[in-house]
């Protein structure tokens, strides 16, 4: 029997044991069910609701005509106030999902009832190692089992039952920087998992682990290792004859990148595998690569064969890297017809700002074409080769800044992309006219531990040098920046409809509605869209911002929307509603729900900040180690929303010792605060209170004047 012939019987499997969370057995998806999951639009079986990644669901109770009666059903409540990214998955009436610090829950779908939790038990000392919070995008459902990446770069298999370790296995050197933080991929028998370390170093990879025993099937490396040595990986031939000839000069431990940390699909249709890859490492091509090449895989897409790895072909979608334009947006399988012929198509929107539709079978591109404002790094992909036409002027060297739009955090990220069938409409959340500033440092050296980029860190500057604009080391632009939720033709090769509003993951439904989260600094909201218009029919606001997708189900004929909801740190600018921590959550929606959501957390406290002792030239000093050393975790400019303290509001601030022993001695380590002592210079964390408490006072004086308006 075929798989496909098991369509009937997995269906009749679902219905035996659906609509409720006390049914006979938990978690048991096989590859029949996860083939046909949307013919199970009550379950939302894989991470992006189908093997074709297209987050749609055929259910339709909620729909334009009832969303007026959409309410709250239940909300539940995790035990880390730090970033919530994971996409739910349910199944038979068990939604499992990961949080932060890569623990993960199974609830009943219906009330929020915590049925079990597993705690991998990281290590605090470990979030240092993320570049972006130590959030976790999901979790795979597959046999009976809850597959998870942790935060440590484990592959953890979990009981679906009573979420107790079936197996583990450390999927990267526990000694390295890498770590994990996306969602398992599951398959043919397989667990597919990358990693990330963007910023830290090293070479990209993805690996495909056997999903009843933990062992090891393939490794497929995105960039190159030493040429004159084999990894005894499925990426060792295409590695010596197509990608070491794209990089230039002497290879060593840290360059790279090309870290898989997001999208991972698997295509029954051609028994493939895609992934896509992320900034090249250091992210200043000068020091990579003698300032030329492409250096293949980094921010390109790759196919290869999901038994065993084997390379099938590539696209990549930014040459030679230098912007950190990640390609690890979600990528969405499509059955497309183009100028009169239908086509397996592979739809992208990548940081870079253009939208792809690529040929799943040969990798060819369909097309090419920008889906925001501004872009200037390229003028599109060559009519002839597919190759993208990189302006010259966007590389940059080791002495010439250059500003490139879109900026490193892309026109488009990982937050979820959908499709719609029904609209033929893809639909993603986009930023137009976002300026870069591109700052390289004359010289390079790697230390491990440290996101050494080759250029200046997040709006750091060099010592004896002025600050640049708010603007440009917020990731913002001088020119307007404009943020839509877009609802892209790939056919026609334009937006249909666009509608204002930051935003973030988004869901469609048969409904003709799209659901995309959004945040009030760290509150967030709710918000449903005609799918085929473009228009604002719903709106629920919520505790917590929700900066991933919300997924939909169903219940003994309840239909649900249910989402992860709690903002996180990284790198980015705050606004001045600086509230208290809190603690993220599960919030699902349901037509006449009858719960109350938690109020919105209360403003943060002030201090009063300490005297301003020191000279002009410490405090110089202390702005740029502060942009070296703590701003990817406490914001540019100090001006965190709080999620990872707001420092110029800790009590620290005014006690030397207290300062010193948190900064310099690890005194916080658990919460994931190392102490920084082996890297800082004689009195460098002393020079990062003294600017700290500069930032601080200019808070107090920005307080003062909205106060006297």
């Amino acid at each position: 029997m075929t798989l496909r012939a098991l369509t009937v019987l997995a269906a009749a499997a679902a219905l035996a044991v659906s609509g409720s969370a006390g049914a006979a057995s938990f978690g048991q998806v096989d590859d029949a069910r996860l083939l046909h999951a949307a013919s199970e639009p009550q379950n939302w079986l894989l991470h992006g609701g189908d093997y074709q990644a297209h987050r749609f669901s055929g259910l339709d109770q909620i729909n334009t005509g009832t969303i007026s009666a959409l309410k709250p059903a239940w909300v539940f409540e995790f035990d880390t106030s730090r970033a919530q990214e994971a996409t739910p998955i349910v199944v038979d009436g068990v939604a499992y999902v990961s949080t932060a610090w890569s623990k993960v829950y199974a609830v009943d779908a219906a009330t929020g009832k915590q049925l079990w939790s597993y705690d991998p038990q990281v290590k605090g000392e470990v979030g240092a190692k993320a570049c972006c919070d130590v959030g976790n995008r999901g979790v795979a459902v597959y046999r009976g089992r809850v597959y998870v990446g942790t935060l440590d770069a484990r592959l953890v298999a979990l009981d679906a039952r009573t979420g107790k370790v079936a197996w583990s296995v450390q999927a990267a050197d526990p000694n390295s920087m890498i770590t994990s933080t996306g969602a398992p991929r599951v398959a043919q028998g397989l667990v597919y998992i990358g990693n990330a370390a963007g910023e830290f170093g090293g070479r990209g990879y993805i690996s495909a682990y056997r999903a009843d025993t933990g062992k090891l099937a393939w490794r497929f490396f995105t960039t190159p290792g030493d040429p004159k040595k084999k990894d005894g990986a499925a990426s060792d031939d295409i590695m010596a004859t197509v990608v070491q000839p794209t990089w230039f000069g002497p290879h060593n431990a840290y360059r790279g990148g090309g870290q898989v940390w997001n999208s991972i699909v698997y295509d029954p249709d051609f028994d493939q595998l895609y992934f896509a890859t992320g900034n090249g490492f250091p992210w200043n091509r000068w020091f990579r690569s003698e300032g030329k090449g492409d250096n293949l895989f980094v921010a390109s897409i790759v196919a290869v064969d999901a038994k065993t790895g084997k390379y099938k072909w590539h696209y990549q979608e930014s040459p030679g890297d230098s912007w950190d334009y990640d390609s690890i947006a979600d990528m969405i399988l499509a059955d497309l017809t183009i100028d009169g012929r239908p086509r397996k198509a592979l739809m992208h929107t990548p940081k870079n700002g253009f939208f792809y539709v690529l040929d799943r079978a040969t990798g060819k591109l369909i097309s090419a074409d920008p889906f925001v404002s501004g872009i200037d790094w390229a003028t599109g992909a060559d009519p002839a080769t597919g190759r993208m036409m990189v302006n010259p002027g966007a590389y940059f060297d080791n002495k010439t800044a250059v500003r490139v739009s879109p900026d490193g955090g892309g026109a488009h990220s990982w937050q979820p992309t959908a499709f719609s069938p029904r609209t033929g409409l893809m639909y993603l959340e986009a930023y137009s006219n976002t300026l870069g500033l591109y700052t390289p440092r004359p010289t390079y050296e790697w230390v491990k531990g440290l996101d050494r980029t080759g250029t200046v860190n997040y709006g750091a500057h060099a010592p004896g040098e002025g600050p640049p604009a708010l603007g440009d080391i917020a990731g913002q632009s001088p020119r307007p920046v404009q943020a839509n939720l877009v609802a892209w033709d790939p056919v026609a090769r334009k937006a249909r409809w666009k509608v204002d509003g930051r935003g973030s993951g988004v869901l469609a439904t048969a409904g003709n509605l799209v659901f995309q989260g959004r945040g009030r600094n760290v509150m967030g909201e709710l918000v449903a869209f005609r799918a085929d218009t473009g228009e604002q029919v719903w709106s629920h606001q919520t505790p917590n911002a929700i900066v991933t997708g919300p997924v939909t189900y169903s219940v003994r004929g309840e239909q649900y929307v249910l989402a992860a909801s709690g903002a996180g740190g990284g790198v980015r600018i705050g606004t001045e509603d600086v509230r208290q921590r809190q603690v993220g959550r599960l919030v699902a929606f349901k037509l006449n729900g009858t719960a109350t959501l938690p109020p919105d957390p209360p403003p943060a406290p002030m201090i009063a900040p300490p005297p301003l002792t020191w000279t002009a030239a410490t405090v110089l000093e202390g702005d740029d180690l502060y942009g070296q050393f703590c701003s990817r975790c406490h914001a540019a400019q100090a001006r965190s929303s709080n999620v990872v303290p707001d420092l110029r509001r800790s009590t620290a601030l005014g006690n030397p010792a207290l300062w010193s022993a948190i900064v310099d001695g690890g005194a916080m380590k658990a919460t994931g605060m190392i102490g920084w002592a082996k890297f800082l210079p004689p009195g460098g964390s002393e020079a990062i209170r003294g600017y700290v408490a500069t930032q601080a006072h200019k808070l107090r004086e920005e307080r003062a004047k909205a106060s006297a308006k």
